[in-house]
């Protein structure tokens, strides 16, 4: 088969394309996928075959010199590939492995829902978490994630967490998300403490059924520092306890943290409100509730925060 150049030069001519053109399939000619395509089809394409793909040629090797030198480009994350169609030459976008990889972390991010945490969370990993002195703490975030893996429309319990400051409950939460994420489930995490101001802004804009909702019906739940500030009769009854009794009925799994143990917090948080005012009987149904959807873990160890976790 005649040269690319050879093929053209009387077309470029004929309709004076200029030195745009004659610049194309130069590069064309030395371009190695293109030599490569023309040689392996040269028995399908005829002269006018290839006169008619011009464009496409062009196309080719202008989108991947934008690639080359940096350019931006109409399909970003995508590579070009010439194809053969009914003798003519067509090019082909494919997604290049870093955007398949970039849209895949993408998508396990939005699987993880940050509400009020350090952006840092979505770094933590469970292989990273030191199980010196934990790994009961470790044992158990395995199992469910084993367990949830296997059947995840049976009721499996989560986890309450108590321990002190800084020994790794908040990290072992979002690393344990991160995990499930890549597998393809949703977990919503939650700073408790904040979670109450913006319920308690959410009055103003009557926004509050609709906070609450998007709480309570998350695949798995996570409410991380529960205990940390002070209850009001009204967050405890008509907002933590409706997405307490609404996830103990739907069976859905659902984690704590906190600083406070069990019998902590319910006499030190959730029976005295925030007028003072002892509610011992309130307090201690939501308890039944918290009970019956997670296990309780001391958690033991130094203070690691802001060190190796």
């Amino acid at each position: 088969m005649e040269s690319l150049s050879e093929i053209l030069s009387a077309q470029l001519k004929d309709n004076r394309w200029g030195d745009r053109y004659q610049k194309l399939i130069a590069a064309a000619e030395q371009d190695p996928d293109v030599v490569a395509f023309l040689q392996k089809h040269r028995t399908e394409l005829t002269k006018e075959d290839i006169i008619r793909s011009a464009s496409k040629l062009y196309e080719f090797v202008n989108f991947k010199r934008k690639l080359a030198t940096g350019e931006k480009t109409f399909m970003p994350g995508y590579y070009p590939y010439l194809t053969l169609s009914n003798h003519h030459i067509e090019v082909t976008y494919t997604p290049t492995k870093e955007f398949v990889a970039h849209q895949k972390q993408k998508e396990v991010q939005q699987r993880v829902r940050i509400i009020s945490l350090p952006k840092s969370i979505r770094d933590a990993k469970l292989e990273d978490y030191d199980p010196e002195g934990r790994e009961e703490i470790l044992d158990a975030a395995l199992r469910f994630y084993q367990e949830f893996q296997t059947d995840p429309h049976v009721f499996h319990k989560g986890i309450y967490l108590e321990g002190n400051f800084g020994v790794g409950k908040t990290y072992l939460l979002g690393a344990l998300a991160n995990s499930l994420a890549e597998k393809g489930f949703s977990t919503t995490l939650v700073h408790f403490p904040s979670f109450a101001v913006k319920m308690k802004s959410s009055i103003g804009n009557n926004s509050t059924g609709q906070m609450i909702d998007s709480i309570k019906k998350a695949q798995i739940l996570m409410l991380d520092d529960i205990g940390a500030d002070q209850m009001s009769s009204w967050f405890r009854d008509d907002v933590l306890g409706v997405i307490l009794q609404y996830r103990m009925q739907e069976e859905l799994p659902t984690f704590f943290s906190s600083n406070l143990s069990l019998e902590q917090l319910e006499a030190e948080y959730l029976t005295i409100n925030s007028r003072g005012e002892a509610e011992p009987l309130k307090a201690q149904r939501i308890m039944e509730r918290i009970r019956f959807l997670a296990d309780d873990y001391h958690v033991l160890g130094r203070n690691r925060r802001n060190k190796k976790i």
